[in-house]
Formats: structure tokens, C-alpha cells, sequence
């Protein structure tokens, strides 16, 4: 079976923080927050399936990435801490509903367990638009996307998934434009999670509106809430240092 790709950074002490990464990205994207939180402990940054440096798979549920996930704790020894992000936040919380015993605390960004009715698949076609063979250097993609209408942010966020010198996308774009539906929605599962969980969001986000609320405390009966007032969805970038002090704030804290 194959097994995420994963970087690890910081001492073999205290409880594991894993990180999944959202929709597009690597774990690459999160190593600033990953080497400022491995001053206490291990951190492990994961690329989820069909992303970065991982395996490519036609399957891309819910199910399938809590299970790759559930396989680099086993790997690696857990209980773990874990922290997910937009689609890595709903990947950690299908583990927590399945696999409970891999799990410490969680922390869940701008995300809810819930079906969502916006695509993302305007993304795919701007990536797959892109004229590979004109691109030598990055800024050449990020101009690309750029005028098909794609926020300067965002082209930076995605080109950080290009292999300018193989000129390819380290995304798979196929299994992820045909999971679309999944990706966005949520899949009926089972149970209910009784540990600590923290649903962190952006205060400038509507991901996690209040009334997903009962859905969420019906999943996760120990969920708090807070915000990071400043950030948007992508609040670990919009606001690191505030993103950042909430987490190690909450997984330091007394008792599990």
C-alpha cells in the first residue's frame, strides 16, 4: 500500500503534530508554521494523495485520505496531535470519526463538516490552460493565470505546486477535477468524536458559519470555536503568528 510522503522537523519530545494541507497544496506550504511549532515537539508535514511529492491515485474521498493518514501515524507511532486545513481539516476529521485512537487533540482550519455548493474546478482549468512549454521560470505560470483572472495570491499559492524544469503540475488534475463532488461534500459517517477539538477560522471566512454549528457539536461533542479576526480561509498564511499562538496555545494546554 502506498504511504504519503512526509518531512519531519524538531525533537522526538512531547505529543507528534501532524498537518494535512488543504486543496492544492503540500505540505511545503506550511513548513514556516511547522519549524516555529517544532521547538517543543516533532512536527510532520504530510502531501496528501494526488498532491506534491505523494502517490497519484484515481480515488480521492474522504475515507481513502483518512486512511493515508491513519497509515503515517501507525508509521510513525501515535497518538498524534493533528491539524488539517480545508480539505486536510475534513481528511482529519473523517480519521477522528474512524480511527479516534490515532488522535490527541485536533485542530480543524476554516472548515466544517458539511457539504459545500462552491466548485473549485475554476482552478483546475486555469492550471490546465497554462502553456507549460512558454514557462521557464515561475512568474511565467503566475502571469498565465494571472490573466485568466486569478487572484495574485492564489497564483502564488498554486504555482508553488508546478515543477517548472519537468514542466508538469505536482497535482494530479484529473483525479481531482473527477472527485470534485466529493471533495466539497462530506461523506455520511458513523459515530461521534468525544476529544478535544478546536475549529479554528477566519474571521473574514464564511466556511464555518454559525449555523453549521449543530452539525459540528453533533460530530464532535467537545468542539470549541474560536477566531483568527485578521485571516481569511487561507488564515495560517493570512495570519501566522496569530494562527500560530492559537494552536500552540491549544495543544499545550492542560489535560487532553
Amino acid at each position: 500500500m502506498d504511504m504519503l510522503t512526509y518531512s519531519q522537523i524538531g525533537p522526538a519530545m512531547g505529543a507528534p503534530l501532524l498537518i494535512a494541507h488543504g486543496l492544492y497544496g503540500s505540505g511545503r506550504n506550511w513548513g514556516v508554521i511547522a519549524k516555529r511549532l517544532a521547538d517543543t515537539r516533532r512536527v510532520i508535514t504530510v502531501d496528501m494523495r494526488n498532491h506534491g511529492h505523494s502517490f497519484w491515485s484515481d480515488d480521492h474521498g474522504y475515507a481513502d485520505m483518512a486512511t493515508d493518514l491513519a497509515q503515517v501515524i501507525d508509521h510513525l507511532g501515535g497518538p498524534m496531535d493533528v491539524v488539517g486545513h480545508s480539505m486536510g481539516g475534513k481528511a482529519a476529521m473523517v480519521l477522528a470519526l474512524t480511527r479516534p485512537d490515532t488522535l490527541r487533540r485536533l485542530v480543524i482550519g476554516d472548515i466544517a463538516p458539511v457539504p459545500y455548493q462552491h466548485s473549485q474546478m475554476q482552478f483546475i482549468e486555469a492550471m490546465r490552460a497554462v502553456d507549460l512549454d512558454m514557462v521557464t521560470r515561475r512568474s511565467d505560470a503566475n502571469d498565465q493565470l494571472a490573466d485568466q483572472g486569478i487572484d495574485p495570491a492564489l497564483c502564488s499559492f498554486l504555482t508553488q505546486s508546478l515543477d517548472v524544469p519537468e514542466k508538469k503540475w505536482r497535482l494530479n488534475l484529473d483525479a481531482l477535477a473527477d472527485n470534485m463532488d466529493a471533495i466539497i461534500g462530506f461523506p455520511e459517517v458513523e459515530g461521534q468524536h468525544g476529544g478535544p477539538t478546536l475549529f479554528l477560522s477566519g474571521g473574514q471566512s464564511d466556511y464555518v458559519a454559525r449555523r453549521y454549528r449543530a452539525t459540528i457539536q453533533s460530530l464532535f461533542s467537545n468542539a470549541r470555536f474560536a477566531k483568527i479576526s485578521k485571516a481569511g480561509h487561507w488564515l495560517h498564511a493570512d495570519d501566522p503568528r496569530a494562527f500560530e499562538g492559537t494552536v500552540r496555545a491549544y495543544l499545550d494546554a492542560d489535560g487532553v
